[in-house]
């Protein structure tokens, strides 16, 4: 089973291109963010035409989260996070595929930090580590797949130095990031590549692809019982470089 994380940066704008990587690369499940997109303006025709059913969360012009199932329907469990009743944002979707528990999440930028935004991006974690805990006590397979937009380590991001103030690296951003995963869960990503250097978003600015500018901040945590059925994770990095690319690759994780 191969379950992609796929930020897209504008369904609309991109879906030549996610059709493109759903004929070619024939994933079992997408995780879909930044949709971009209302609930009743998804192109839900197209993806069907594709040979993948869907379950979203839309929002207009920013944000958006989505579940695509090849050649099946995903049961929607949860949309949206518990703890902040006034949060409007399409940040969250949770879904049930062929036994498989799968999450896509958008967790928020944060910036500029120190800020409202910030203070917003720490307490999201925290609901999310909630809704985390309460999935592995479940003991079901679950992926949580998603654009996390936290740079774990040092050696996920082409440089430090560039990257200090940002609030993707902040200690508080990468402590909210190591509290999930003592909870039980297993970076694939990580797993796969121990060393880092793996990147999964490259800038549209100052040709970050061009001079392989990036940083790791698209992840996939498996619980116990998915950790178990581990195979392989990786980064379909060249659909980055592709015409009209959204500035994240598709990023995987395949399960026996």
């Amino acid at each position: 089973m191969r379950i992609v994380s796929y930020n897209v940066n504008g369904i609309k704008a991109r879906l030549p291109r996610l059709l493109e990587y759903l004929d070619e690369a024939k994933p079992d499940v997408v995780c879909l963010q930044e949709l971009k997109s209302s609930d009743d303006t998804l192109p839900l025709k197209d993806i069907e035409a594709a040979g993948y059913g869907a379950v979203w969360h839309g929002q207009k012009g920013f944000n958006g989260v989505a579940i695509l199932a090849r050649d099946a329907q995903p049961v929607e469990r949860q949309k949206g996070l518990a703890g902040e009743p006034d949060d409007d944002h399409s940040r969250y979707i949770e879904a049930e595929v062929n036994g498989v528990v799968i999450a896509s999440i958008y967790l928020p930028n944060g910036n500029p930090q120190p800020g409202p935004k910030f203070d917003y991006k720490l307490r999201w974690i925290d609901r999310l580590a909630a809704r985390a805990q309460a999935l592995l006590a479940e003991e079901l397979p679950v992926v949580l797949a998603g654009d996390y937009n936290v740079i774990p380590n040092d050696d996920d991001t082409f440089s430090v130095r560039v990257m200090q103030d940002d609030a993707l690296m902040q200690p508080e951003s990468r402590a909210g990031y190591r509290a999930l995963l003592a909870q039980g869960w297993t970076d694939a990503l990580r797993t796969q590549h121990p060393r880092g250097g793996v990147w999964t978003f490259w800038d549209y600015q100052a040709g970050a692809w061009q001079r392989d500018a990036g940083f790791r901040i698209d992840h996939l945590l498996l619980s116990p019982q998915a950790a178990d059925r581990f195979v392989g994770a990786g980064v379909d990095k060249d659909y980055r470089g592709r015409e009209k690319a959204s500035d994240h690759a598709p990023t995987w994780v395949m399960l026996q």
